[in-house]
Formats: C-alpha cells, sequence, structure tokens
C-alpha cells in the first residue's frame, strides 16, 4: 500500500530567496547550489549588470526553483531587492529571504532566519556580525569602526535600539508585513537596509537579531564609501525626523512629545547665552558672575536630563510584539 502523500505546504510556509545580482557571476552559481530544499523559490535580480549575470545564471544553472528577472536600467541593490520582493508577493510567497550573490552570506543560515518569523516572535530577521566578540577579529578593521559608527546611528534615525549591524543584507521578512511598506519609498541604493528599518518602525514590526559570520574572500565590494557618506547622513537625519513626528506628535502624544523639544530649546538657549556672555567677558576682560554662570549652566543641565528621559522612553517603546494575524507565521 503506498503512503499518502504529504499536505503541499500553504502559502504563509513557502519561502522565497532574492538575491540582487550585479558584477557576481563568480560567485552566484556557487551561492545557488547552497540554498536548502526547506527554499521554494529563488528570485535572480539582475541589475542591468555589465556581466551579464542574469543570462550566465539562465544558462547555467538547473536548479528549477530559479527564477531571472532583469531591470531595463541599474535601479541599485536596494530598487533590485524591492522588485525581487513584488515578484514573490505577487507569486504567493509568506517569507522572503534576501541574501547578496557574492558568497559573503551562507545559505545554509536560511532556516534560522525564517525561524522567528514561523513562531510568530519577529517580523523582519537580520545578520548580526558582531554579535560573537571573539570572532570580530576576522573582519576588517575599517569596517568594524565604520559598523559602529552607523549602528549608533541607526538606533536613533529607525528607534531599533537593540538592533546592531544595519547594513548587513542577509535579512528575512514577512510577506503580510512587506506588503504594508511603501516599496517604493525605499532608498534604492545602499541606504536600503538602514531605510529599511525605518519604514518597519512605521508599522511596528518587531526586528530581530541573527547572529551570523561573514565570509571574506575575493569578493569586489561595489560601494564607495566617499560616494554613500552624504547619502548616509541626510538620510539618517531625514529618518530621524520623520519617526519622531510620526511616533510622537501624529499619531499621539505623550510626556515624551514634550519632553525632547523642551530639551532641545532649553539646551540650545543655555548655549547660546553662555557664548554671548562668554565673548562679552573675554572682550571686556571683566569675569562674567557666578548668578550669569548659573543662568547658562542649569537650562544646559535640564535640558540634557529631559533629552536623557525621552531617550530612555524611546528605548522602552521599541516594538517588541508582533501584530501580524494568528496564522500567517509558519507553523501557526
Amino acid at each position: 500500500m503506498s503512503l499518502p502523500l504529504p499536505p503541499s505546504p500553504s502559502a504563509a510556509q513557502r519561502i522565497a530567496v532574492v538575491i540582487p545580482c550585479y558584477k557576481v557571476t563568480r560567485h552566484i552559481l556557487a551561492v545557488i547550489a547552497e540554498i536548502g530544499p526547506e527554499v521554494d523559490g529563488i528570485y535572480i535580480v539582475d541589475d542591468c549588470c555589465p556581466d551579464g549575470s542574469g543570462r550566465f545564471v539562465q544558462e547555467h544553472c538547473q536548479d528549477p526553483r530559479v527564477r531571472v528577472l532583469f531591470n531595463e536600467v541599474n535601479l541599485g541593490v536596494g530598487g533590485a531587492v524591492m522588485v525581487g520582493y513584488r515578484a514573490a508577493i505577487a507569486d504567493g510567497y509568506g517569507v522572503l529571504v534576501k541574501i547578496d550573490g557574492d558568497g559573503q552570506m551562507d545559505p545554509t543560515l536560511v532556516p534560522r532566519f525564517v525561524a522567528p518569523i514561523a513562531s510568530g516572535r519577529a517580523d523582519y530577521t537580520k545578520g548580526n556580525r558582531f554579535f560573537h566578540l571573539e570572532k570580530i577579529t576576522r573582519m576588517p578593521r575599517i569596517r568594524i569602526f565604520g559598523n559602529a559608527v552607523l549602528s549608533f546611528m541607526t538606533k536613533f534615525s529607525s528607534g531599533y535600539w537593540s538592533s546592531f549591524d544595519p547594513t548587513n543584507g542577509f535579512t528575512a521578512i514577512a510577506a503580510s508585513t512587506a506588503a504594508q511598506l511603501p516599496l517604493h519609498k525605499v532608498s534604492q541604493r545602499y541606504f536600503f537596509e538602514t531605510d529599511m528599518l525605518f519604514r518597519l518602525n512605521t508599522v511596528r514590526a518587531v526586528v530581530l537579531d541573527i547572529p551570523i559570520d561573514s565570509r571574506y574572500e575575493d569578493e569586489v565590494s561595489n560601494l564607495k564609501i566617499s560616494k554613500v557618506l552624504t547619502e548616509f547622513m541626510a538620510g539618517h537625519l531625514r529618518n530621524f525626523c520623520k519617526r519622531i513626528f510620526y511616533n510622537y506628535y501624529l499619531r499621539g502624544m505623550s510626556v515624551a512629545s514634550l519632553e525632547l523639544p523642551l530639551g532641545l530649546v532649553l539646551i540650545s538657549w543655555g548655549t547660546v547665552f553662555g557664548l554671548y556672555h562668554w565673548m562679552h567677558s573675554i572682550v571686556s576682560n571683566v569675569a562674567t558672575t557666578a548668578g550669569t554662570v548659573m543662568v547658562s549652566a542649569l537650562p544646559i543641565i535640564l535640558g540634557v536630563q529631559l533629552v536623557l528621559a525621552f531617550i530612555a522612553f524611546d528605548v522602552a517603546a521599541e516594538p517588541t510584539q508582533s501584530h501580524r494575524h494568528d496564522g500567517e507565521g509558519l507553523g501557526r
């Protein structure tokens, strides 16, 4: 007697991997080969690659799960990922995993990224190369410093204070969560991972870091620090202002809505007042009185306390509970 066939996976259980491709012909086939059977679909997005990564995959890869998408113009890594997301959502996949095609990421870790989404503990998971301190020494020092600075800035702009390594490109997201995001507004270039965190905060998505190791071999990075520095600085400032306005004034108000502006006003006033009298004291060669010093110092002290209180409130307000409907996660 033949055994009954196992039930086909529901839409929420189907996993798609999105791989943006630009100058990765040396590594892409090996990356695809490492993707395990738990993955149902693989979307290769050729971002107008001058090396023809998409055609290369079509000609040399026999994996039936692979679907190659071609961008007529170069959209950037973020734009290519959004193209893959839209295609996977339209095809009914429940979880979308993004990895790079340059071989730096280990595709066998996909189940580790999917599991928190499967259990409903998270809506979005991302890699964190800084979790195991003893392994950080393998990473180039410039990357350690750069990621530390970017992580600190991202905490302010995104509101995910417990997250680190914001530019890590190994991510997974519930399709239902991705469908809530304005994908056409997500930054199309290298700022997109950080911009995704900001967008996720606007829908109160739960973000969880997954400890991983990265492999640094002969891959060539297309990232030019000098070209993206201005973009990152402007993006962080813009997202911080938007997030504060959305969360603390548009959607609702709390004591934190008063603490931040009042604290900034007091710090600014005390600083300007103190600098004015300090310069006046230098020019006139007359010592500033203790009372004048206190009138300057006290607002600054109070302002700093108010800003710190706001930050403490913001840290405590980080999303920790998924709002997806019951049954949307895998295995639920």
